[in-house]
């Protein structure tokens, strides 16, 4: 069973990598830019067959150090 999990910084959380990939679409000349929030994404693949095992594990593993809750979401997207 695989995963797709997308982490991004929660609203209001200061987002430096963002800011700069906004002043450096700017200055290639990309205008109308609004804002830019830069987050990451990981894939894991597990051996477990049932989806709903599998979802409280990726969850699990979220939640203990994929994520770091305080400033950071996340999305779970099971794949198959």
């Amino acid at each position: 069973m695989k995963a797709r999990i997308a982490i991004t910084l929660k609203k209001g959380v200061l987002d430096p990598q963002g800011q700069a990939i906004s002043h450096a679409l700017a200055h290639l000349g990309f205008q109308g830019v609004q804002d830019v929030k830069q987050g990451k994404i990981i894939d894991i693949t597990l051996d477990e067959t049932n989806p709903e095992i599998a979802e409280k594990i990726y969850r699990e593993m979220c939640e203990k150090l994929l994520v770091n809750q305080v400033i950071e979401n996340y999305t779970l997207e099971m794949i198959g």
